[in-house]
């Protein structure tokens, strides 16, 4: 080998790269330990030790502070570390309308409308929306469209809809980034180490990763909220009296009599005065919803129930109803007050004063500061300053409201949190106070908001997962212990069948594991559950190269070299390299494509395989050369095998082309048993594929899943439990509001979960103890995932075009690298065949195998490692075959086909074994939420194997013919 010594010094060089990258995460781990030993479980206290810290020096070899050290430690995913993964999708139609001005434009409001329901998955709304608008011939410049006071400076009365569309994308993008700097600042404050916010491409899609969070209902409010401040003055109850009164005759006619009404009176009397009557009333579809009416001079009109609140919007919808307004009440607004936690099921009704343009008189945006304090009474308030023209605006409106008796309504994204009265004349100087029902930790998080500034446009969560730091750690074990399992399998196998050879590889893969997790540091990548399994898989694929190697040395030898040219003659192009470089991009390729379409752990996956595709080579190529050529140095002796091995796999001589109709048979057999099982019972969707909300429960004792189903039915309309590893363990999955927006939706499906399953959790658990993340959890909500309509679609596409995308790109490829179109066609047949096969198994076997089979991301990261993996079995045999028909040519092609293929065999079975025993280790070790994905892999690379030796070479071979392929051998002959 030439240069050994610059390839020695840059491997000691890499080498010391890597431990120094890795010492960073050693000490952060130190610290880490040392907070939770000091907080005792106590997350904020942890969290309060970790910043007191932040800046003190903890790698004093070195001098950098814990800060410095943080930042350069490999972070851990959300299935390592727990916390919350949430996608928001920034409501791009909201943008759109303020764009337009909230025009009143009947073609325009349809088009926004069409664009929702029309979206294609993959599709991004705002294009949805031109289709719908230039179908609809919306003029965009017309003045009641986008062509207003607000954009009349770039766009003219004269420009075609072609014209208006990059403008308008590119305002909805600057939308979009201002959201993002809105919610990053946000973020900052919110005290959560580690952070990672980023914008999805111009999806109007933003990334939020929270490691560690714990309060996953205080931040879903916290991301979700517009912070859309507006202060109203309120209508007193005698001055909507007489409106509900006919609102209620109206609804008598249309709508299906209470049959007992709650109320304490049944006549408009009692709106407007404090008298009681006994008597119920009868055939009240509106009032009869009212628990009690506003006491007089109160500034809300009733109290209702929360589950009749979304009834009671429809009813102010009607167009019947809005007909009935009086002129008084023409720019009345009607909201519901802001929920209190001692009383949850009860809320107050307000009707709001608007102006001539049915707008709040003051918005917040005249807020320059707010703060967290306390109020006069003691209890936790939200403090605020507002600019010259707002305390100007702001001391007309109390001073109005002073003098006639109401009040001010203070309103937070259309929830009203206060609406106190005005005593004592206006007030002067901009400085006003939020009271209510909050606790300390909801005025930090208002006032936090506030001074962040407000969203330009509502964010929703499409697609959001919880992780406990249990489970985290659960999973931390499992993977190491598969990790440690799978390794020391393969490092025993290397060396029982190569004997001191494989021993050197064995040290090559050690320093390949170094080289791995340096990597992983250096470039900040995320550590996931699957990217471990990624590493324990490149483990298992990395001794690929090195048998490559070994196997083409050990052939030479037959052939009379000595052991140094044999060695030597393995490391060329002509020998082992370029079957290496061809197996190894092809696999590299789908790596790629996972990592471009895939999200979140998928991505971790696709990151740790393709370093681990790297390092593999290098340590295999120049590692294990350097070792090896140490030892001829040395003068031992070296023989690539074992007196068990060494006539292992000699003189084959098997006619696997003679084989290729029963092969052809039996592939034919289960590819139409599989498709048959796809078109009658289908696959086992996941929540990626079709929406809907996923929960791994855990209970203090073993459960029942359909007596639990059946009592979330009964809460959730439709809904699934299915046992979960163990018996007092449950997935359980609804689409129950997947699709509502609102910040509290997420809260109030989570409080609906608890109370379904109530009766199976200890009497003493609370809520909060059964939703919130915290150490040590082990009864209740250990993990979430919720995925919207929208996105689902998103994922399905992308998922089906990284399938056929890898497939088409290795066509092209084995296509230029073989100079024939058969050899792709036959590789991807094999792939297809095996791809086909293992969406069979899984929907013939997802209804009783005792594990997850569902159909997800994971599941297509495991196709696409199939994929790649089968390919890379295939691609050595093509190899091999291209070097019989250059360099060992003979005019019958079918023999050298079947002899190419015999003399890779020992590499198939030796590569597809030691993969097999690592796989097998993470299926019984690596923990349940991985393995119905190893499954997926073990059976791809079982079938693959197979297909690489009775698919791929018989197609190929038959694509070619006889008659070329004769051909082709004997003009290599005469070369």
């Amino acid at each position: 080998m030439q240069n050994r010594g610059l390839i020695k010094f840059f491997a000691i060089i890499f080498a010391l790269v890597c431990v120094y990258q890795l010492s960073f995460t050693f000490v952060a781990n130190s610290v880490v330990s040392d907070a939770k030993a000091f907080a005792k479980g106590d997350t904020a206290k942890e969290l309060r030790y970790l910043d007191s810290i932040g800046k003190e020096e903890v790698y004093p070899v070195l001098g950098f502070t814990y800060n410095k050290v943080r930042e350069q430690q490999i972070n851990k995913g959300l299935d390592l570390e727990g916390g919350l993964n949430v996608i928001l999708q920034i409501s791009v139609k909201d943008v759109l309308k303020g764009l337009a001005n909230n025009s009143k434009n009947k073609a325009f409001n349809q088009a926004l409308a069409d664009a929702k329901t029309n979206q294609q998955g993959n599709q991004d709304y705002i294009d949805a929306f031109f289709q719908a608008a230039n179908a609809a011939n919306v003029n965009l410049a017309a003045a009641d469209v986008f062509g207003n006071r607000n954009l009349d400076d770039v766009i003219k009365f004269d420009m075609t809809n072609k014209q208006v569309e990059p403008i308008i994308k590119q305002k909805v993008q600057e939308s979009v980034e201002s959201a993002f700097k809105v919610l990053r600042e946000r973020i900052d404050k919110f005290g959560v180490t580690q952070p990672n916010i980023q914008l999805l491409g111009n999806s109007g899609r933003i990334l939020v990763e929270l490691p560690g969070a714990k309060d996953v209902d205080r931040i879903k409010k916290l991301l979700q909220s517009t912070a859309q401040l507006e202060f109203w003055e309120t209508y007193k109850i005698e001055d909507v009296g007489q409106y509900l009164m006919s609102v209620e005759d109206a609804l008598k006619k249309t709508e299906v009599a209470v049959k007992e009404a709650p109320v304490k009176t049944s006549g408009i009397d009692s709106l407007l005065t404090d008298k009681a009557d006994t008597t119920a009333a009868k055939n009240s579809p509106f009032l009869g919803k009212m628990i009690a009416p506003g006491m007089q001079g109160a500034p809300y009109v009733g109290t209702f129930a929360t589950k009749d609140t979304a009834a009671i919007n429809a009813f102010f919808k009607r167009d019947d109803i809005k007909a009935l307004l009086p002129a008084n009440l023409a720019n009345v607004k009607f909201a519901w007050g802001k929920t209190n936690a001692k009383t949850p099921d009860v809320t107050e009704l307000y009707a709001l004063k608007g102006t001539r343009d049915n707008v709040a008189p003051l918005s917040g945006g005249v807020i320059v500061d707010a703060r967290d304090t306390f109020d006069q009474l003691g209890k936790p308030a939200v403090s605020m300053q507002m600019n010259g023209n707002g305390a100007r605006k702001w001391e007309q409106i109390t001073g109005a409201v002073s003098q006639q008796g109401n009040a001010i309504a203070i309103v937070l994204d259309n929830i009203v949190y206060s609406a106190p009265g005005v005593s004592k004349g206006a007030i002067t100087g901009g400085q006003s106070e939020i009271s209510g029902n909050f606790t300390i930790e909801e005025t930090k998080d208002l006032a936090n908001i506030l001074r962040a500034g407000k969203l330009p446009a509502a964010a929703e969560i499409v697609q959001s997962e919880v992780v406990g730091p249990s489970l985290g750690q659960e999973a931390i074990d499992n993977g190491l212990l598969s990790f440690i399992i799978g390794f020391s399998l393969v490092l025993l196998w290397m060396v029982v069948y190569y004997g001191k050879t494989g021993f050197y590889a064995n040290l090559a893969l050690l320093v390949n594991i170094l080289f791995i997790f340096g990597t992983l540091a250096s470039f900040g990548a995320v550590l996931t559950l699957p990217g471990i399994a990624g590493i324990v898989l490149t483990i298992g694929m990395a001794v690929d190269a090195n048998v490559i190697i070994f196997e083409r040395a050990k052939e030479e030898l037959d052939n009379g070299k000595s052991v140094q040219e044999a060695t030597d003659y393995a490391f060329t192009w002509k020998g082992a390299m370029s079957s290496i470089v061809d197996a190894n991009v092809t696999t590299a390729i789908t790596a790629v494509i996972l990592l471009v379409f895939g999200t979140g752990p998928i991505r971790g996956f696709a990151t740790t395989l393709l370093i681990g595709i790297f390092t593999s080579v290098v340590t295999a190529v120049f590692i294990t050369r350097m070792f090896l050529d140490w030892s001829l140095s040395k003068n031992e002796k070296l023989a690539y095998s074992t007196s068990l091995t060494r006539t292992w796999f000699k003189n084959l001589n098997i006619d696997f082309l003679g084989k290729k109709k029963m092969a052809y048979a039996i592939s034919g057999i289960l590819v139409a048993l599989s498709i048959f099982s796809l078109a009658t019972k289908g696959l086992n969707q996941g929540v990626d594929f079709v929406g809907g909300r996923t929960y791994q429960v855990r209970f203090d004792k073993a459960v029942s899943a359909p007596e639990v189903t059946a009592d979330l039915v009964a809460v959730f309309e439709s809904a699934e439990a299915k046992i979960y590893g163990s018996n007092n363990q449950l997935k359980i999955t609804t689409k129950y509001k997947v699709d509502q927006e609102g910040e509290g939706v997420d809260e109030e499906v989570n409080r609906k979960l608890y109370e379904g399953l109530k009766k199976h959790l200890p009497a003493n658990l609370k809520y909060e103890e059964f939703a919130n993340l915290y150490e040590g959890k082990q009864i209740g909500i250990l993990s979430s995932a919720k995925v919207t309509g929208t996105i689902s679609k998103d994922i399905k596409t992308n998922s089906l075009w990284a399938v056929l995308g890898s497939l088409f790109v290795v066509f092209v490829y084995l296509m230029i690298s073989f100079r024939r179109w058969q050899f792709g066609f036959g590789a991807v047949a094999a792939v297809a065949h095996d791809v086909i096969i293992v969406l069979g198994i899984f929907s013939f076997a997802y209804s009783f195998l005792p594990f997850n089979m569902e159909i997800d991301q994971a599941f297509i990261a495991a196709i696409l490692t199939v994929i790649g993996y089968s390919l890379n079995d295939t691609v050595i045999v093509f190899d091999r075959v291209r070097e019989y028909l250059d360099y060992n040519s003979s005019p019958d092609f079918k023999g050298l086909v079947n002899k190419a293929l015999n003399t890779t065999l020992s590499r198939t079975i030796n590569t597809s074994a030691t993969t097999l025993v690592v796989l097998i280790a993470i299926f019984i070790f690596g923990g349940e939420t991985i393995r119905g994905f190893v499954f997926a892999i073990l059976v791809g690379i079982l079938v693959g194997t197979y297909s690489s030796l009775f698919v791929a070479t018989p197609v190929m071979t038959d694509a070619i013919g006889e008659k070329e392929g004769r051909k082709m051998a004997e003009f290599k002959k005469e070369d």
